[in-house]
């Protein structure tokens, strides 16, 4: 069975057993594959109803994407129900090292917004559930809640476009057994509320099956990504999300080519913007093959890293160090035989347990945060450095570390918080 043939299997399963179905469309390639094939399965098989189409629009994007964007939506409406979202939540920046976030729509800065705010498109007087403190992952999870109510559904399943070679954490959304339940025992779904699931119809994707994708059946496609290819960009870097994260340091660049007026537009909008523009990729953002200034350790700039930042800055890495160290000393993280003997080789001082409850044939290892090691699993092991390359970065959330949001743990600390707020 062909990874084509798969998902339209997926997607019989999800028509038959959801009276309630949106797509979540960012105008990436993801996601844009997986509405077609919503799409092109509708009808084909001449389906009487419709599938709602889920965007948050960020404001700050390449011309080219809105235009994408627009024509999927313009030309497929008889079976789309679009709920365009213009909302000014919270969204993660790496482009400052003072703030950590920024807000697309936000109101006061109307005069400087890189995008107009487009017609029909809900904001947030739409929404009873937003809150001035909410991320944009907080108001995703939220509107599926919110949609499911507003029609009325027995079933509601979100369709996600992510795919398992993208990240390991991304692998986990599928393979993981831990903390959700999934529907039916279907492992591509994910209970998000009783009754509301996710579902990844497309996660044993490759990149390859995308492109492959869209030129078998001839489909629409953001031509931003033509552009890339034609600058050289690698089909597996090439990425269209908001150019503040981490992940689009390098591209950000290269709206100062693509779309200029854009790029304009971007320098007033977030702090950072420009000198993430010029340096993004480099060792003046933090990348690997950065240098250890003489007289130090890795531990020691660290510090001397964290003594230049703004309280709340600093004391943000300070929680994320902490939580590491605890976690490496307590509880291990699992590694490979392979590399325990790299480790044991290098003379690092470990402690290695039998067994762990993830489900995972590598082992649980304790151990002190070291300064460096030079193997090729050094991303998997806890050291200075790579809380170095986090702060230069300005990767408040410590991605490289390997942290994911923990909104679980959040959600925990505020129930605690309000029972025993009597005796504070």
């Amino acid at each position: 069975m062909t990874v084509h043939e798969a998902s339209q299997e997926r997607l019989r399963i999800l028509f038959k057993e959801f009276d309630n179905i949106y797509v979540s469309f960012s105008g990436g390639k993801d996601s844009g594959v997986l509405l077609n094939l919503c799409i092109d399965y509708i009808r084909e098989h001449k389906l009487d109803r419709k599938i709602g189409v889920f965007h948050l629009d960020y404001e700050a994007q390449y011309k080219m994407t809105t235009d994408y964007v627009n024509e999927t939506l313009e030309a497929n409406a008889d079976i789309l129900e679009i709920y365009r979202c213009c909302v000014p939540f919270k969204v993660s920046t790496c482009t400052s090292m003072h703030e950590n976030f920024w807000r697309p729509w936000e109101k006061s800065k109307q005069d400087i917004w890189v995008s107009p705010l487009p017609k029909d498109c809900y904001t947030e007087t739409d929404f009873d559930f937003f809150k001035n403190n909410m991320w944009d992952y907080e108001f995703q999870e939220k509107f599926s809640l919110w949609y499911h109510k507003l029609k009325k559904a027995k079933k509601t399943a979100c369709l996600v476009g992510i795919r398992t070679q993208e990240s390991l954490n991304r692998w986990r959304a599928i393979h993981s057994d831990k903390n959700y339940k999934n529907y039916q025992g279907i492992k591509w779904t994910k209970e998000m509320f009783q009754d509301v699931y996710n579902a990844y119809p497309i996660f044993d994707f490759t990149t390859k099956d995308v492109w492959i994708a869209n030129g078998k059946f001839n489909w629409t496609y953001n031509k931003l990504y033509d552009i890339f290819y034609m600058a050289g960009v690698g089909i597996e870097q090439q990425r269209v999300a908001s150019p503040f994260l981490s992940t689009a340091q390098e591209s950000l660049k290269m709206y100062r080519i693509i779309e200029p007026n854009t790029w304009g537009k971007l320098l007033s909008r977030v702090n950072g913007v420009n000198f993430t523009g010029i340096y993004g990729g480099t060792t003046a953002m933090g990348w690997q093959s950065i240098k250890l200034p003489a007289g130090h350790t890795w531990e020691s700039y660290m510090y001397f890293l964290l003594s230049t930042l703004p309280e709340v800055t600093r004391a943000n890495y300070f929680e994320k160090l902490s939580t590491s160290v605890t976690f490496w000393k307590e509880k291990g993280g699992v590694l490979s035989k392979e590399t325990i003997e790299k480790l044991r080789t290098a003379g690092v001082k470990i402690e290695v347990k039998e067994s762990t409850n993830y489900q995972t044939s590598k082992l649980p290892v304790i151990m002190d945060y070291i300064d460096e090691i030079d193997i090729a699993e050094a991303k998997e092991i806890p050291t200075y450095k790579r809380m170095c390359i986090c702060i230069m970065k300005n990767d408040h959330l410590c991605k490289y570390m390997g942290f994911t949001l923990t909104k679980n743990e959040i959600a925990k600390r505020k129930n605690i918080m309000a029972k025993y707020q009597n005796l504070l």
